[in-house]
């Protein structure tokens, strides 16, 4: 659980600044013309996801641990947990936003949403362990 939020935790502190502008841009009806930056952080996104992940999926072999596909997969995919825990801080704080059906639809795609990048971001986590676990055993010579 522990390594599971500190991997979920450092790419989202990445990407918070800007999802705060995707959130008001989207749910608050205001204009969004930065897609550069938009794109940088979304590249800072995958880079820091893979490098934290690799360095857990490291750590969890140093200490003969095989069993890393899954929780590479969570470590991966937990900065989606913080996405839609950003959505209550969003909603509740930010918004003005009140009522059933607002707040149905809101969590609604918004858990739509954070699902897509727990699972995008899983992904990248697992395929980037993947790698990194070939390259290291394929150096190992047994003579």
């Amino acid at each position: 659980p522990c390594q599971v939020f500190m991997a979920g935790f450092l790419p989202f502190s990445a990407i918070y600044i800007e999802l705060h502008y995707i959130f008001a841009s989207v749910w608050g009806h205001k204009l969004y013309t930065l897609y550069g930056i938009l794109f940088i952080a979304f590249t800072m996104l995958v880079i820091v996801t893979s490098f934290i992940t690799i360095a857990l999926t490291y750590f969890q072999l140093a200490i003969e641990d095989h069993r890393w596909w899954w929780r590479s997969l969570f470590s991966g995919g937990s900065t989606g947990l913080f996405v839609y825990a950003y959505c209550f801080f969003y909603y509740f704080g930010r918004s003005g936003m009140f009522g059933f059906m607002q707040t149905s639809f809101f969590f609604g795609y918004m858990l739509l949403a954070s699902y897509a990048a727990f699972i995008m971001l899983g992904t990248i986590g697992f395929l980037s362990s993947l790698l990194f676990v070939r390259r290291i055993y394929r150096a190992i010579k047994c003579d």
